[in-house]
């Protein structure tokens, strides 16, 4: 059997983080077997539906590199496919036409809720004979079995039985002749072959009567693996009180999507003590027998220390590519474009002190600045604190002698003046890294020496603050 699975999005929002790690464990698994993983999108509800929500979808899932096999598929349009089968149902006895009212159907919820029951539709025109009232619309309603027992053999939950006398005759079509949900399901992952449906545990009562519909057509239904749902920190159901929930949000703030795929791999499934897992481990390694029953936790601190060390092991060229976009909408016009190779020369420097690329972004952009730049508050007080700027000019004047233009050398240049002046290598290094970057934080500042070399040193070294009369 070739595996088939599906990610079933409705496009009515944003990528959520439960809907990424679905899509994660459904995109996975295919991969593993060598199967298919397909896309489709449930716009069904066509005033809630949105072309931007479908792109968005889009977007998170090439962002998170989860590639669909085929064109997606919209549920909306195989609406006739959803009504042939109703009419199938209808013609081999297994539904029938309902012609209740609203305020019949609201009696019904009544009654049922004040006797306790779960089934609130009594079944009057299961097998009735009586005329169909005029102007009413019917809506084609479902056999269900009467007795017996529903049983879904689920490869998380394990084997999980429902009495039928708790499943109700469900709506098939509605009066207006669109298909309800569950039908639509139903007949969207027959026919596209899926032979493994990974979702979450939120579903679960939906399969029972998604079941009992497969049993009436006479199909075979998929291995469900129903997944424990996400929970916060402090172990309450996800919501938007945890911060950002949309895949999107933490592209734009600066997370890898390596990094991201590998925590949410780890939210509910594990690997031994494996915790950093490439995305060729995951395919290897990842089934359903790893997934476990508890809900997991989203920890954000978690995420950041995971992107931190992805951010270390990530190419540099990778790195200057990411950021260098971010840097242009922080600079604006104080942007110097052509200082990219300082950036790419400085990045080893760069990437151990960043947990995510906004962070990077921030702390990089010193090298891409236009002169004379601004000094935020510390440095321009540390400027003109004492004889700063006198040992800076002192320190210019001995890179005159410098002829190896080398981190190692540049740094005995600096030491050389600390001893003659009887001061400590701060008292010149930190004027020095102002000069060169308009901060007292930076990496090493012979470091960024080495980087700019002889003439972009100097020229900032002796230009002076934007705000130097502040």
């Amino acid at each position: 059997m070739s595996v088939v699975t599906r990610f079933a999005p409705s496009p009515t929002g944003y990528l959520h983080i439960g809907g990424a790690r679905t899509a994660l464990f459904n995109w996975l698994f295919a991969r593993h077997h060598n199967g298919k993983f397909l896309l489709r999108i449930e716009d069904t509800d066509r005033e809630r539906s949105t072309d931007e929500a479908v792109q968005k979808i889009y977007d998170g899932l090439k962002w998170l590199d989860l590639d669909w096999d085929g064109d997606a598929i919209s549920q909306f349009e195989r609406k006739d496919r959803h009504a042939e089968v109703a009419q199938q149902l209808l013609a081999e006895g297994k539904a029938y036409y309902c012609y209740c009212t609203p305020e019949e159907l609201t009696e019904m919820r009544e009654k049922a809720r004040a006797e306790g029951r779960t089934v609130a539709y009594d079944r009057r025109w299961r097998d009735s004979d009586a005329t169909p009232p005029e102007g009413i619309k019917p809506v084609i309603r479902l056999k269900a079995p009467l007795d017996g027992e529903t049983v879904v053999e689920d490869s998380v939950q394990g084997k999980v039985t429902v009495s039928n006398d708790k499943i109700d005759d469900m709506v098939l079509m509605r009066g207006d002749g669109t298909p309800t949900y569950m039908l639509a399901v139903v007949v969207d992952d027959h026919d596209m072959g899926v032979t493994h449906a990974i979702r979450g545990d939120d579903h679960l009562t939906n399969t029972f009567r998604q079941k009992v519909i497969y049993d009436a057509m006479g199909w075979q239904t998929p291995q469900f693996a129903h997944i424990p749902l996400i929970h916060g920190a402090d172990g309450k159901k996800l919501s938007k009180r945890h911060g950002a929930l949309a895949a999107d949000s933490y592209r734009d703030e600066g997370f890898l999507p390596e990094a991201m795929c590998n925590y949410l791999l780890r939210l509910g499934w594990g690997h031994g003590d494996d915790e950093f897992i490439p995305r060729d481990k995951a395919i290897e390694w990842f089934d359903l027998n790893g997934i476990g029953k508890a809900p997991a936790r989203f920890d954000t601190a978690k995420l950041t220390a995971l992107n931190f060390d992805y951010m270390r092991q990530a190419e540099d060229s990778r790195l200057v590519d990411l950021v260098f976009p971010l840097i242009e909408q922080q600079l604006g016009d104080d942007m110097n474009k052509d200082g990219k190779d300082w950036l790419l020369a400085g990045m080893p420097g760069l990437k151990d002190r960043a947990k995510t690329l906004l962070e990077l972004a921030t702390s990089a952009s010193f090298y891409l600045r236009t002169l004379p730049f601004t000094y935020d508050d510390k440095a321009l007080k540390l400027m003109n604190k004492g004889n700063a700027k006198e040992l800076l000019d002192k320190f210019v004047a001995c890179l005159e002698t410098v002829t190896d233009w080398s981190q190692e050398n540049l740094e005995n240049a600096a030491q050389s003046l600390a001893q003659a002046e009887e001061v400590g290598l701060g008292k010149v290094a930190q004027p020095v890294r102002v000069a060169l970057t308009g901060s007292t934080v930076s990496p090493s500042v012979f470091e960024v020496m080495a980087v700019l070399g002889r003439e972009e040193t100097v020229r900032r070294l002796t230009t002076g603050p934007a705000n130097q009369g502040e």
